[in-house]
């Protein structure tokens, strides 16, 4: 069964309607996660699929018997993507002893991170949010846990660059939507252009990105040898159709990681067929803590969505934030010898998660009181017209570059608080 964006959304949202921690909530030792995300406006997209991974993935750990007898219990509501609903769903959180706090929204979660330091509540903001907030100097309870905007352009760039031996002299177009998102990877790869000798060549569209043709005629004019593309959603199919109109081969088309399997059904399985993206988590079910998943959860009709959704590239990704979340919460408990966790000792907890993988759903990653972006890891994985498929090793690019912006960009937050 194949389902559409309408299907997806209706099912996300029935499940949201019927709540999922209260199934735990009479339980005596309960760790407690707040889920306050968009389902219902403009992350909708890949709020389905992330939720549903990640609510998969605490029904594999409470049915194993939680962490050291802790179960999760997740609450999960619709923003709307609406910052007032953000902070009202964040307020009732924190009263109800909520440790931590996952919005999925950039606007939401920038609502947020005031009152996230002063309250000290764990704010995780995974592909989204500040991506200053790699900085656990200044934003310590502010954990993406994932490479920040800056990072996954340079491994864009870095894979370019192995591709083409030499990256002097050529051009590289940058697409993006016209807004905050679409422009932050600019100055790193205004950055990496200076140190590689590549021509660096942006054009914006207007969100939500429905219309782009005069954008890529201009583009076809140009004549890049690669051509990055930077949206997620509608934006990210019509900047795919766009190109291949104009005759620009999928090949040479590398996108930031918001990019799926449902995105290809929409430009056409074919048609899409090469064209490159940023990975910060494997797709597909080949991952062991998947197939876990499909025996222990969707086997046994636990499942929190349609099955046809395991596996999926956002799927994943929700998986892997709630594999870390939960690597954090077995940390804390070693901090209070299994005793209940603070929002303190979580924060500990994140803080210290080291090498941990998932069981290879993702790249090495580690985080620290001074980097929480976890080492700036990913790879690329091209369309092959059924799934997407590896074709670099997971790495880092340009990290002294990367953390020139982080740095820079947070030390403005802490004299401004912007």
């Amino acid at each position: 069964m194949k389902l559409d964006r309408r299907q997806m959304l209706t099912a996300s949202a029935a499940t949201v309607a019927a709540g999922f921690a209260p199934r735990l909530a009479a339980q005596e030792k309960v760790v407690k996660f707040g889920m306050a995300q968009d389902f219902t406006k403009v992350y909708t997209f890949v709020t389905a699929e992330y939720s549903q991974g990640q609510r998969d993935y605490f029904t594999l750990v409470n049915e194993r018997g939680g962490v050291q007898g802790w179960r999760i219990a997740a609450d999960i509501v619709d923003t709307g993507n609406e910052t007032q609903r953000g902070i009202e769903a964040y307020e009732r959180f924190k009263r109800e002893g909520v440790l931590l706090i996952d919005p999925l929204s950039t606007p939401v979660s920038r609502a947020l991170v005031p009152r996230a330091l002063q309250d000290k509540v764990n704010l995780i903001t995974m592909f989204s949010g500040r991506s200053d907030a790699a900085d656990g100097s200044v934003f310590p309870y502010v954990i993406p846990m994932s490479a920040s905007y800056w990072s996954q352009a340079a491994v864009l760039i870095e894979y370019i660059a192995r591709a083409e031996k030499d990256l002097k002299g050529k051009k590289i177009a940058m697409v993006h939507i016209d807004t905050p998102f679409g422009r932050e990877p600019l100055p790193m790869l205004q950055d990496m252009a200076k140190r590689r000798g590549f021509e660096l060549l942006p054009f914006a569209y207007a969100p939500p990105g429905n219309e782009q043709s005069a954008v890529w005629t201009q583009v076809r004019r140009a004549q890049p040898n690669w051509t990055l593309i930077w949206g997620g959603g509608v934006g990210q199919t019509v900047s795919l159709k766009e190109a291949i109109r104009n005759g620009i081969s999928p090949e040479k088309i590398a996108s930031v990681v918001w990019l799926s399997e449902s995105d290809m059904r929409v430009v056409g399985p074919e048609q899409a067929k090469g064209v490159l993206k940023y990975e910060g988590a494997a797709s597909g079910r080949e991952p062991k803590i998947i197939q876990d998943i499909m025996r222990e959860v969707v086997g046994k009709n636990k499942g929190a969505g349609s099955t046809d959704l395991v596996g999926t590239t956002y799927y994943n990704i929700g998986v892997l934030s709630a594999a870390l979340m939960v690597e954090g919460v077995r940390r804390a408990l070693e901090i209070t010898k299994g005793a209940a966790v603070t929002r303190e000792a979580l924060n500990e907890g994140l803080r210290g998660i080291k090498d941990f993988t998932a069981e290879g759903l993702a790249p090495p990653t580690t985080l620290s009181p001074t980097d929480h972006q976890g080492g700036g890891m990913g790879r690329v994985a091209q369309w092959d017209g059924k799934r997407w498929v590896p074709k670099s090793d997971w790495l880092a690019a340009d990290q002294d570059l990367v953390w020139q912006l982080i740095r820079t960009s947070s030390a403005e937050f802490k004299k401004s608080g912007n």
